[in-house]
């Protein structure tokens, strides 16, 4: 069984800076990419930002110049800096890893979300 564990989310003030991490655990062979969608009320999910193993960085054009992806290859662990929020970043924020574990092929898992809330 595959985890992808979230956490870092909260309340902050607009102009405040947050930090999310997810972990990923189990019998894990290779990560070829890991990354953050979001979710806010009455808008379909969306992608924020994606590493792949090759180093190959993407980002929403919204979170360019604020957010920064970056990975832990040791410790299956990938992060989002987020800077300068805005209350329109308010969303629950879902980690995703594609990956191939021990047993079988590649495959999408999501984690369980973490809520960011930017109000004043």
């Amino acid at each position: 069984q595959v985890q992808l564990v979230e956490s870092g989310g909260g309340l902050v003030q607009p102009g405040g800076s947050l930090r999310l991490s997810c972990v990923a655990s189990g019998s894990i062979f290779t990560i070829y990419t890991m990354g953050w969608h979001r979710q806010a009320p009455g808008k379909q999910r969306e992608l924020v930002a994606t590493i792949t193993n090759t180093g190959n960085i993407n980002y929403e054009d919204s979170v360019k110049g604020r957010f920064t992806i970056s990975r832990d290859y040791a410790k299956n662990t990938v992060y989002l800096e987020m800077n300068n929020l805005k209350p329109e970043d308010t969303a629950v924020y879902y980690c995703n890893a594609r990956l191939a574990t021990m047993a079988g092929p590649m495959n999408t898992y999501w984690g369980q979300g973490t809520q960011v809330t930017v109000s004043s």
